[in-house]
């Protein structure tokens, strides 16, 4: 639905939030925030990150650096304890999906309001000490 509500213009900008920001401000949030944030540049939309510093991690370079829980297959093969599925089929069922930052217009944190290069913007409230959270 939100690709067809963004398409009907009723939609101005995106925000969501974050798990884990990388130093590249590649940035980790629940599944599906990809998604929306290749919509809204489909759309012409903004696509805001609004998380507080801690979730920063200039130590991991980039979103690759990101460990991406995968929760348990029987989330998705189970209803209730009753298998809905085959039992060979594979499942994946990652926690959290990575929006890479070139989809991110401002990343706005309890510091103030991270624009592009977000290297230099989340180096700079962090205040150079490397890892925050």
């Amino acid at each position: 639905m939100a690709g067809a509500i963004m398409r009907q213009g009723k939609v101005n900008c995106v925000i969501v939030g974050a798990d884990r920001i990388a130093g590249n401000g590649d940035t980790a949030n629940k599944i599906g925030t990809y998604t929306l944030a290749v919509l809204a540049k489909e759309h012409g939309l903004p696509f805001y990150v609004a998380a507080p510093t801690s979730t920063m991690d200039i130590l991991l370079k980039s979103g690759d650096w990101i460990n991406i829980e995968e929760r348990k297959a029987e989330e998705v093969s189970c209803f209730q304890g009753i298998r809905t599925t085959p039992e060979d089929i594979q499942v994946a069922n990652p926690a959290f999906d990575v929006t890479p930052n070139k989809y991110i217009s401002a990343i706005v944190t309890e510091k103030g309001i991270i624009r592009k290069p977000f290297e230099k913007g989340i180096k700079e409230v962090l205040n150079d000490t490397g890892k925050s959270g």
